[in-house]
C-alpha cells in the first residue's frame, strides 16, 4: 500500500492532500469535503478507510490553502463557491491521471455538504475521467447547471431526520440527466453520527462504486429508496 502527503497543484493554490493507494487498486475515490471542513474530518476519513479496505485508493485533500481557510473561518465566504472549489476539483482529477500509482484509474467523487456540489460541477467537466459521484448530506442543488450536464452516475444518501437537505437532494434529483439514486439513511442526521449511520454510507458507497465498475449504467434511470 503506497501512502504519501502530497501536494496538488492548482491554477491559484498548491493543495496538500492524504493519498492512500492500495495494491492492485479498482478506482481511487477523491473526496470533496463539506463547509468548514478539511482533509482531516474524521468522517470522511472513517469512509475512506472503509473504501480503502475494499480495493478504492483514496485522496483526502483540503481544497482552500491555509489563508483562504483563516479567512473562510471568519466568513464562509469561500465554502459556497462552488466554482473554485469546482475548479479544484477538476485540477486534482487532473493531477491523479499524472501520478504513477493513480495513472489511468477510475475517479470516484465523495462530497459532503458543499463538496457535494463541487463534486457534480467536477464530474460535468470530466466526463471522460468521473466513474460516478456520492454524495452525503451534500447540497448538489448548489451545482445549479452543472446537475444538466453531469453523466457519471450519481448516489446521494441523505438522513431521513435531515429534512430541509432531504428537501433540497429531492428537487436536484429532478435536474440530473444521469442515471442517479436517492438513498434515505433511517434515523441519521446531517453529520451521521449516529451509532451505525456512517457505516451504512461507506457500505452503500462501497455497493455503489462496485455496481459502476461491473456494469456503468447510461441511461436517466432515477431511484429512490429508504436503506
Amino acid at each position: 500500500m503506497i501512502s504519501d502527503m502530497v501536494l496538488v497543484p492548482t491554477s491559484d493554490a498548491t493543495l496538500p492532500g492524504d493519498l492512500v493507494v492500495p495494491a492492485a487498486s479498482r478506482a481511487v475515490v477523491l473526496f470533496a469535503h463539506g463547509s468548514g471542513s478539511s482533509r482531516h474530518s474524521p468522517r470522511n476519513r472513517m469512509v475512506a478507510a472503509e473504501l480503502r479496505t475494499a480495493g478504492f485508493g483514496t485522496l483526502l485533500m483540503d481544497l482552500l490553502n491555509e489563508r483562504e481557510e483563516r479567512h473562510d473561518a471568519l466568513t464562509g465566504e469561500h465554502r459556497f463557491d462552488i466554482a473554485l472549489l469546482g475548479r479544484r476539483l477538476v485540477a486534482a482529477i487532473d493531477w491523479l491521471d499524472t501520478q504513477p500509482d493513480t495513472r489511468g484509474l477510475p475517479v470516484v467523487l465523495f462530497g459532503a455538504s458543499t463538496g457535494a456540489a463541487a463534486a457534480l460541477v467536477a464530474a460535468a467537466e470530466r466526463p471522460d475521467r468521473v466513474l460516478t459521484v456520492v454524495s452525503r448530506g451534500g447540497r448538489p442543488d448548489l451545482a445549479g447547471e452543472a446537475l444538466g450536464q453531469v453523466r457519471a452516475p450519481v448516489l446521494l444518501l441523505v438522513g431521513s431526520l435531515d429534512q430541509q437537505v432531504l428537501e433540497l437532494n429531492e428537487e436536484a434529483a429532478r435536474r440530473l440527466g444521469a442515471p442517479h439514486s436517492l438513498s434515505v439513511v433511517p434515523g441519521a442526521t446531517h453529520l451521521f453520527g449516529e451509532p451505525g449511520a456512517l457505516e451504512h454510507v461507506a457500505e452503500a458507497a462501497r455497493q455503489w462504486c462496485d455496481d459502476q465498475l461491473r456494469a456503468p449504467r447510461e441511461s436517466g434511470e432515477a431511484t429512490r429508496r429508504d436503506a
